[in-house]
């Protein structure tokens, strides 16, 4: 403790951001502090503390800090060397479930409606999420059919019209694409639809049942019948409004519960005055109270780029509401108020998301302690079993797929604190020679991942351990990858799959674990992970080269034209299944090609 008590002594009082390391040099937590001296000493000093505190304390060994101008520079470096560490004690945020939202670019010609499950800086409007019982693609098509705006999401451009596709022939579109009206008039449309999604469902109700109303006069039983389930859909979203909020209230309501080891979050999603549905987070929290844990989720959760309300609602006391609303302004150029509720709506709102959180801490604390077991110590548990030089925080497993040695790739898949990191994952296809040889195969795809090692750390940094799908023989290859390269500080094993026995370098006999070991378990999850993903990109691969080789015996049909093919249809099978008027929604593919593109199939056997 000598370390840490001489840097207790000459810790500034300057607004900064404090790094805990454990023994072995890992980044275990990242905070922030308005006064470092203050708050560093809090955790050596302080006699209050919770039981995880305690146990993060512990663990610490070392500890850094970095002087910042502001607080509110402190709040972005804290955030920045989150997401880039990932340190185990601060609150991650892995909620199983991503919603969906409406996207609108109201810059584009001829905008359309969209539904994405992601969030962009792109100057686009979203909508949602949408939870609770409103699916997302009835809207979908409840906007279409009140608004009549084009379905597909084709980039349009002002000068140029294009042939319109069936939709338009079946009455589904206007086909502006075609120019058969004005920006202006389509414009007037999308500013209606815009309302709808903004809360404005009166207009939509009266406009519904006079369409519903005329198609019934002219005997269009069926489009009555469409407009008909138009307003039963309506009435789901009209539901889904409660009596007492204001209609423009839009607001996100955080309550946070714990039990001094485990947290939870829940979430209350407001939008034009109606409830869209509640999210639990679950997590372990080294946070010294309620406030600071809700300040903490505030910035993962909107850091991820989730839609910002204008009102964030707690029933916590939040020590610095305004730099928070201030870093909002900086970091996303949004006003948002951040208010701590007493009574009235909000109070209640702030009431019932804190009933959810205890309730959920109730269900969720067994769940949480089984996934520990599975993941953080099952790795713990990993480097005693295998005498490991370190924590295996970022594992990165690889595979080899190919078939009599064509369309050979690699793949490599990330496991952190044991559990995927899918954003991390990488492909390779083998370049350096032709044939099957899965040795030569791991050397090539490892000797490119080093190289990475130097070149790109951001996108590829180090590893703790190395996992190779295979036996003795495929850990030696790798193994001589490392010594020809002096990689250093990386643990390397190999699985073997048929009798699940683990291969360690300079050791002739294997480790066999219990089948009922999570450590195991854990390894059988990254090592199933790997050949999933190598053997997904090997039919990616062999199905474009199969639609390609299919594409090349088409009359007129040229390399422009069959890439855009391609990008349509993706593989062989998309092809197969596309009917002529799918085929002809492709830029440049008119009624003749499309006919030889179906003419060349049924010869080739294919349809």
């Amino acid at each position: 403790m000598s370390v840490i008590e001489d840097k207790l002594k000459n810790l500034p009082e300057n607004p900064g951001v404090y790094v805990m390391l454990d023994k072995g040099g890992e980044i275990i937590y990242v905070g922030k502090a308005k006064n470092l001296k203050n708050r560093v000493r809090q955790y050596f000093f302080n006699s209050v503390k919770t039981e995880k505190v305690m146990a993060m304390v512990s663990n610490i060994a070392d500890f850094y800090y970095i002087i910042v101008p502001s607080e509110i520079d402190a709040l972005s470096l804290e955030n920045n060397l989150i997401k880039k560490h990932k340190p185990r004690y601060n609150i991650l945020l892995k909620d199983d479930k991503t919603y969906p939202y409406i996207k609108i670019d109201l810059k584009s010609v001829f905008p359309t409606f969209t539904v994405t499950r992601k969030i962009k800086k792109d100057g686009a409007k979203y909508f949602g999420p949408f939870m609770g019982g409103i699916n997302v693609y009835e809207t979908l098509d409840l906007i279409n059919l009140l608004y009549d705006l084009r379905p597909c999401d084709k980039v349009l451009s002002a000068q140029k019209p294009i042939k319109p596709c069936l939709n338009y022939h079946i009455k589904k579109c206007t086909a502006p694409c075609a120019f058969y009206e004005s920006e202006t008039e389509y414009g007037e449309r999308v500013k209606s639809a815009v309302a709808f999604m903004a809360g404005d469902t009166q207009q939509a109700e009266k406009t519904l049942k006079e369409k519903m109303a005329d198609a019934a006069n002219n005997e269009q039983f069926e489009l009555a019948l469409k407009y008909k389930q138009g307003l039963n859909s309506l009435d789901k979203i009209k539901l889904k409004r409660i009596t007492s909020l204001n209609k423009f209230l839009s607001a996100d309501i955080i309550a946070y519960r714990a039990d001094g080891i485990y947290s939870v979050v829940n979430l209350l999603v407001v939008r034009g005055g109606r409830m869209l549905g509640s999210r639990n987070f679950s997590f372990e929290s080294a946070t010294l109270s309620a406030g600071e844990a809700v300040s903490e989720f505030i910035l993962r959760y909107y850091k991820k780029g989730e839609e910002i309300p204008d009102e964030i609602i707690t029933g916590e006391e939040i020590d610095g509401e305004e730099l928070l609303a201030e870093y909002f302004k900086k970091e996303f150029s949004k006003s948002v108020h951040i208010i701590c509720a007493k009574q009235g709506i909000r109070r209640q709102l702030a009431d019932m998301a804190a009933v959810n959180a205890e309730e959920h801490l109730s269900v969720a604390v067994d769940r949480i302690k089984h996934k520990d077991d599975m993941t953080v110590k099952a790795c713990e548990t990993l480097k005693e079993k295998l005498n490991l030089s370190r924590y295996p925080k970022r594992m990165e497993c690889y595979d080899i797929s190919h078939v009599s040695g064509t369309d050979r790739v690699g793949s490599m898949v990330v496991f952190i604190d044991g559990e995927p990191a899918k954003a991390e994952y990488r492909r390779f296809k083998i370049k350096t020679f032709l044939g099957n040889d899965d040795f030569r195969s791991l050397q090539e795809v490892l000797s490119r991942r080093i190289e990475r090692l130097y070149t790109d750390p951001e996108k590829f940094p180090k590893p703790d351990l190395i996992i190779i799908d295979g036996g003795k023989g495929q850990l030696s290859s790798v193994k001589e990858i490392f010594d020809e390269k002096g990689v250093t500080g990386i643990d390397l094993i190999s699985l073997a799959k048929r009798e699940e026995e683990i291969f360690l370098p300079e050791k002739s006999d294997p480790v066999v674990l219990s089948h009922r070991d999570y450590c195991l378990k854990m390894l059988q999850r990254i090592r199933d992970e790997a050949h999933r993903f190598a053997i997904t990109f090997h039919r990616s691969l062999r199905g474009k080269r199969a639609l390609s080789s299919v594409l090349d015996k088409v009359k007129g049909l040229g390399k422009v034209k069959a890439s855009a093919v391609m990008e349509r249809f993706k593989d062989i099978s998309g092809i197969i299944s596309a009917n002529k008027e799918e085929l002809m929604q492709v830029d440049g593919i008119g009624e003749s090609i499309a006919d030889e593109i179906i003419k060349t199939l049924t010869e080739e056997g294919l349809k």
